[in-house]
């Protein structure tokens, strides 16, 4: 399966912004390699323009940020899967260590949201990963069992692998300039695996494991070559296309 290389544009970017950035992008990418895909999930407002900046090019997807696990009603401030695929998403990212630490979302909502937007016809990207304090207390497989067995609950156990994708994100390497090396994300993603051989026997060996935290061109080569590494998530590397550009081509 080719090599998911993701973007996570945050709470950056106007929707000018977004769309420009969006366009730099794929002109600089031109014809993707083989093995790649590229997947950017940018703001809510910024959706429909990025949709259309990739417009007819192969290879390249929108996603949302987040969403709510219900396909209407009053949830004020909230986005529904039929919305997001409305402004040309065909992916949502679920489980963000933002999403879980700063806005307090618990593993059983990251389930529900996980599900209702697979069964509403959405791929999904769920992202797990301990704290350093959880790492230093030797929890690390105790977290990530936790975040999958409770994010994968209500999926079907034969959900096909290009649906779903998994990124292990190490809390304390996003954003901070530290990277797990190589053993570190090998002894995760070797983890992972195991568990998704598990939890989902019919397609768990072929689900992209994806890594995320302090992701960069210049180390993107390695990490992507490291046994069940599926492709990146990126943050603040990928917001400008010369950048993110260099990390899908790495």
């Amino acid at each position: 399966m080719k090599k998911l290389m993701s973007a996570n544009w945050k709470m950056y970017k106007t929707l000018g912004q977004a769309t420009d950035t969006a366009r730099e992008l794929a002109a600089a990418l031109g014809e993707l390699p083989a093995d790649r895909e590229v997947l950017v999930f940018p703001p809510f407002t910024a959706i429909a323009g990025v949709a259309g900046a990739f417009a007819g090019r192969a290879g390249f997807s929108v996603g949302g940020q987040d969403l709510y696990p219900a396909a209407e009603g009053a949830f004020t401030g909230e986005i529904a899967p039929a919305m997001l695929l409305d402004l040309g998403c065909t992916w949502a990212l679920t489980g963000h260590s933002e999403r879980r630490h700063v806005l307090g979302e618990a593993n059983e909502f990251v389930g529900a949201k996980t599900a209702f937007a697979l069964d509403a016809g959405l791929n999904v990207c769920l992202c797990i990963g301990e704290t350093i304090e959880e790492r230093r207390a030797g929890r690390l497989e105790e977290v990530l069992t936790g975040h999958l067995a409770a994010g994968l609950a209500d999926v079907a156990k034969d959900i096909g692998p290009e649906r779903l994708a998994v990124a292990y994100e190490p809390v304390w390497a996003i954003g901070t300039g530290e990277v797990a090396g190589p053993a570190d994300i090998l002894a995760a993603h070797a983890y992972v695996r195991a568990e998704l051989e598990k939890l989902l026997p019919s397609h768990g060996a072929e689900i992209r494991i994806l890594y995320g935290g302090s992701v960069k061109p210049e180390n993107t080569g390695e990490i992507i070559s490291l046994d069940n590494v599926g492709g990146v998530l990126v943050g603040g590397a990928s917001l400008q296309a010369s950048s993110f550009s260099r990390i899908v081509t790495a």
